[in-house]
């Protein structure tokens, strides 16, 4: 079953994602939407990760794409009607027929993920009569609440990522290189399980740790470095997002004590993350304690995101996001300092967010592990 389709549990009903999408925007039969966005494809069509379009209304689900994914669309997205691009009908006529056929005078359409050249001529092939108008960010809004279903697979996903991390540790030692650790990371999660990565792996050592989002590169680990990991796995289309700093040899105490800083900051932050919450508040929170602890300008990052379908969802844990957290938001609590020219610490969780508290769904050791 794929993570969104429609299902009971517990006597509930849970719609399909198509389902839900009708709802929300209150479909009539002369109204339907074309979606492009690969991540907005994959969630309506229940698990398609091909190319092309997928229009929805409430006649019709299609997948418009062409020979390359047809069979697969087919068996991916099997309530769904493929159609095939071909010589001189290509996505734009189908649609343009799609519509004509159903009378369609309203078609909703990602004007925020098309180009302009690509958004005129889907408007040239529907006709003037067909109102095009702004999808806009309904479809996200729509994931922010993971299912039942969804969370599950997600929580495998954070699953594999710890269990990579702990097989891993037994292998960093001075000499390796960022690039060698980050090859042993990324193979790891696929032996674990991983589909695929949720996106490229950072490792940071030393005077790298500084950077947030440090390309794994040449410099050999040594002895007293800080190693910043960041990775995540996917799978059944869904990520997940851990960080962990550990330590190589003794750390001078300046580390132990921006260790001690951001995995303070980081429990007080979990603690805190509830339904009801905003998420600048959230935020709020580990900044002042860093800044507290003297280390002002040094946490320059939002302090966490949402995880599905993408890696970086809404809502955002920031300083701008003003956003009421809600049970079944999956978001991401990780402070950090960095400290150029010396190095950083970075510590990241994804966590569930319930009605009274939250669920971290990564759980491997957080105390300051020394190798």
């Amino acid at each position: 079953m794929c993570p969104h389709k429609g299902y009971i549990r517990k006597g509930v009903i849970f719609l399909t994602a198509s389902e839900r999408l009708i709802n929300q925007l209150r479909l009539g039969p002369k109204a339907a939407v074309a979606v492009h966005d690969p991540s907005n494809m994959f969630y309506l069509t229940e698990g398609y990760t091909g190319e092309g379009l997928v229009y929805i209304s409430e006649a019709s689900r299609v997948i418009i794409t062409d020979f390359r994914y047809t069979e697969q669309a087919e068996r991916q997205a099997p309530d769904f009607r493929v159609e095939m691009i071909g010589k001189g009908r290509n996505h734009n006529k189908i649609l343009a027929e799609l519509v004509k056929a159903e009378a369609i005078t309203e078609l909703r359409v990602e004007t925020n993920y098309l180009s302009v050249d690509d958004f005129e001529a889907l408007r040239g092939a529907v006709g003037e009569e067909v109102s095009c108008v702004p999808l806009n960010k309904v479809l996200q809004q729509l994931r922010q609440i993971k299912t039942p279903n969804e969370i599950v697979v997600i929580r495998k996903a954070c699953d594999i990522t710890s269990e990579a991390f702990n097989a891993i540790l037994p292998k960093i030692q001075p000499g390796m290189t960022e690039k060698e650790l980050q090859i042993e990371l990324d193979f790891t999660m696929l032996r674990l399980g991983a589909d695929e990565l949720a996106f490229d792996t950072i490792i940071a050592s030393g005077e790298n740790g500084s950077l947030c989002h440090a390309i794994p590169g040449s410099r050999t680990l040594k002895n007293g470095d800080m190693i910043t990991m960041d990775f995540g796995a996917k799978v059944g289309g869904y990520c997940s997002d851990m960080t962990r700093t550990v330590a190589l040899g003794q750390p001078s105490d300046e580390m132990r004590k921006v260790y001690e800083t951001v995995l303070r900051a980081q429990s007080m932050c979990e603690d805190a993350l509830m339904a009801g919450k905003t998420c600048s508040d959230i935020d709020k929170l580990a900044r002042d304690y860093i800044d507290a602890r003297g280390y002002a300008g040094r946490f320059g990052h939002g302090l966490g995101h949402s995880v599905g379908i993408d890696i970086h969802e809404d809502p955002r844990l920031s300083q701008t996001c003003n956003d009421i957290l809600q049970a079944g938001h999956v978001v991401t609590v990780e402070p950090g300092i960095y400290l150029p020219g010396i190095g950083g610490v970075r510590i990241e969780d994804t966590c569930l967010v319930k009605e009274n508290g939250c669920v971290p769904l990564t759980t491997a050791d957080k105390q300051l592990i020394i190798l």
